[in-house]
C-alpha cells in the first residue's frame, strides 16, 4: 500500500471542509497557567501563561503511569520494597513485603494517587527510583517536552520537578494514545483485596465525554488538573495549574472547545475516488469507490486533506467490490477519519502488453 495525496480532492476538501460561523468568546479561567489543546493535531485552542514553569505535584504520575503501561506485564507480582513504605502524602498504605500485581499498583497510582505506589512501581521497574526517574526524563526528551524535568516518580515538591501547561498537555496526549493508560484513567472505581479505590477526577462524573486523566495538589504547587474529553470523534486535552476553581474551569473550556466544532463531509458513500493501473487485465486501470461517507469534525480554522491509501498497481484478475484500500481525512498531518475503498469494476486476465510492468515499477 502506498499513501497518495489526492491533489484535486484535497484542495476541494480544504475549501469545502472549513467550518463557518462566529463562535462564542473563550471562557475566563482562574488558573495561573492553562491550555486547551487538540490531542490529535496539537492545535492550541486556548492558552494562558502556558509556557510558565511550575511545580506539578501528582501530575508527575502521568509520566510514571505511562512508562509502566509501556513496560506491560501488568499481571506480574510485586513485593513491596522498604522504600515504598511510609511515603508521605496520598497513600495506599502499603506494607513491607506485601504482594500486589503491577496492575493493582497502577490503579492505586492513578486513581488514589498513591505516592507509595509510585515508589513501588519505580523500584520494581528499574531497580531504584533514581534509575526510573532518569528514564522519565529520557521519555520527556523523546516527546519534545523541553520545559519539563522530573526529580521523583510521585510529584512531592522538589525544585527539580517541574513542567508547563503546554508540556503537560503534550504528555497527556501521548499517554492517552496508550490503550492501557486510557483504560486506567477512565476507570471510576476499582477494588482489589481489602482496598476500594475511587478516582479523584470528579470530571468523570460531572462533564460529558471526559475519559481522564489526573488531579494534583500540594500547598506549594496549588491545585492542578489535566483532563481529556472525547466528543464528535475528537479528543481535547485541558490543563490548569494553580487553579482554585479547576472543576468549573475545565468544564467550561471543554464545552467551549467542542462548541466550536462542526461535522463536515468530504465525500458521500459510493463516490468514486482514485484509480489504480491493472497489470495483465482487460482494463488498463480500475477505479475505486467509497463504501462509507468520509467525514470528520473540524474547527473553524481547520481544512482537511483527502489522502488515498492504495497500491501503485494491481495484478489481474480484480474482483468488483473487493477491498482496495482506504481514504483518509487528515488535518495537520493527523488522520481524523478513514473510510474503506473497494474496486468499482472487475478486470479479467489478458495478455500483458510488453513493458507495462517495467513502466509501472519505474514510474
Amino acid at each position: 500500500m502506498k499513501r497518495l495525496g489526492l491533489r484535486a480532492a484535497a484542495v476541494l476538501a480544504a475549501a469545502a471542509l472549513l467550518c463557518t460561523g462566529r463562535a462564542a468568546a473563550a471562557p475566563s479561567v482562574s488558573a495561573r497557567s492553562a491550555i486547551l489543546m487538540d490531542a490529535a493535531t496539537g492545535r492550541v485552542l486556548f492558552a494562558q501563561e502556558a509556557d510558565r514553569q511550575s511545580l506539578i505535584a501528582s501530575i508527575t504520575k502521568v509520566m510514571t503511569g505511562l512508562l509502566i503501561c509501556e513496560d506491560g506485564d501488568l499481571g506480574r507480582t510485586v513485593t513491596v520494597p522498604p522504600e515504598a513504605v511510609g511515603v508521605e502524602g496520598s497513600s495506599l498504605y502499603l506494607k513491607l513485603g506485601e504482594q500486589l500485581t503491577v496492575e493493582q499498583l497502577l490503579y492505586g497510582l492513578m486513581l488514589r494517587s498513591g505516592n507509595d505506589a509510585a515508589v513501588a512501581l519505580a523500584v520494581t521497574a528499574d531497580g531504584t527510583a533514581e534509575r526510573f526517574v532518569a528514564r522519565m526524563n529520557r521519555r520527556a526528551a523523546e516527546l519534545g517536552l523541553a520545559d519539563t524535568h522530573f526529580a521523583n516518580p510521585h510529584g512531592l515538591d522538589d525544585e527539580g520537578n517541574y513542567s508547563t501547561a503546554r508540556d503537560l498537555a503534550r504528555l497527556a496526549a501521548a499517554a492517552m494514545e496508550n490503550e492501557t493508560f486510557r483504560q486506567v484513567v477512565s476507570t471510576r472505581t476499582y477494588a482489589f483485596g481489602q482496598r476500594s479505590l475511587t478516582n479523584h477526577n470528579k470530571l468523570l462524573w460531572r462533564c460529558n465525554g471526559v475519559v481522564g486523566v489526573k488531579t494534583g495538589y500540594t500547598r506549594a504547587a496549588g491545585r492542578l488538573l489535566v483532563s481529556a474529553a472525547e466528543r464528535m470523534g475528537r479528543r481535547l486535552i485541558a490543563v490548569t495549574i494553580n487553579d482554585p476553581d479547576d472543576w468549573a474551569d475545565h468544564a467550561a473550556l471543554l464545552d467551549w472547545g467542542f462548541s466550536r466544532m462542526q461535522e463536515k463531509e468530504a465525500a458521500p458513500a459510493g463516490q468514486s475516488l482514485g484509480a489504480v493501473p491493472v497489470v495483465g487485465g482487460t482494463a488498463a486501470v480500475v477505479r475505486c469507490r467509497l463504501t462509507a461517507a468520509l467525514r470528520c469534525t473540524l474547527l473553524p480554522e481547520e481544512g482537511a486533506e483527502v489522502r488515498l491509501c492504495l497500491p501503485r498497481f494491481v495484478w489481474a484478475p480484480v474482483t468488483e467490490g473487493a477491498q482496495a484500500g482506504w481514504a483518509e481525512l487528515c488535518v495537520d498531518g493527523a488522520v481524523l477519519a478513514r473510510a474503506p475503498l473497494v474496486w468499482e469494476t472487475g478486470a479479467g486476465v489478458l495478455q500483458e502488453p510488453p513493458g507495462l510492468l517495467e513502466r509501472l515499477l519505474g514510474g
